[in-house]
């Protein structure tokens, strides 16, 4: 009996051990206004649900309820347009790291111990691009409250849509409802989106870099095949943990 109980919790061990280490996916689409990000990542998340994929879809700054709040705060104009007041750089970024603190906690968090796949427009890369490289903002106290919030959270791979200035800027002028980040000079636009392929090129593995200033379905095509690749190796190492198990 005291053999058999030993089997038993060796197996129970090995158990939670494989279902511990099994990683959800996580995917983030980054990229300037205009770039068309958000209509790729829905398009994404449409495509898992046609072949009855489990995922989420989620947003930055938003996503949950109170997330959500802290958005309207920061894109709506949240002055009269007559006065001269508005958030200093400082307490804009914050705004956008509580909303960031928020969305780790209730949707991030919970979809990760649920291994589920996590689609999202924006995340860390734009508090960087817009924020940090932008703005101006010291980077080492973005850098201090991410290691605070984030507990290592960081996409698997994200996909990064670079486009004309010219060609995003008239997609913004089409838009019937617009916030403040809309409204930023081009020279603005132009500093982000170098931002962000800097900040891809570092990590050429985990980025993949498309040109999104033709109205084309090249780019949905080539999404959804790197996506493919990496959602394979995922079920795979799923599959293989799973066999594991079962021979142990």
């Amino acid at each position: 009996n005291q053999i058999y109980f030993q089997e038993c919790l060796l197996l129970w061990i090995i158990w939670f051990g494989v279902m511990y280490k099994k990683r959800s996916l996580f995917i983030a689409f980054e990229g300037i206004e205009g770039s068309g990000k958000s209509y790729q990542s829905k398009k994404l998340f449409k495509n898992l649900e046609k072949r009855k994929i489990s995922a989420i879809l989620t947003r930055e700054p938003g996503g949950t309820v109170s997330a959500e709040k802290i958005r309207d705060v920061i894109l709506d104009d949240y002055f009269h347009p007559n006065l001269k007041e508005k958030f200093n750089k400082y307490t804009d970024t914050l705004l956008y790291l509580a909303a960031r603190n928020e969305h780790v906690i209730n949707k991030l968090k919970p979809a990760i111990l649920q291994k589920k796949i996590i689609i999202c427009d924006r995340f860390t890369d734009s508090t960087l691009a817009y924020q940090v490289h932008g703005k101006g903002v010291n980077k080492n106290l973005v850098d201090y409250i991410h290691k605070h919030i984030l507990n290592g959270i960081k996409p698997d791979l994200t996909f990064l849509l670079k486009i004309k200035i010219s060609k995003a800027l008239k997609r913004i002028n089409k838009r019937k409802k617009r916030n403040r980040y809309d409204n930023f000079p081009k020279s603005f636009y132009i500093k982000a989106q170098n931002a962000f392929i800097k900040i891809a090129m570092k990590n050429k593995k985990r980025y993949c870099i498309l040109d999104n200033s033709k109205d084309s379905p090249y780019i949905e095509k080539k999404i959804l095949g790197r996506f493919n690749k990496i959602f394979n190796r995922w079920k795979a190492k799923k599959i293989q943990k799973l066999f594991y198990l079962e021979i142990s």
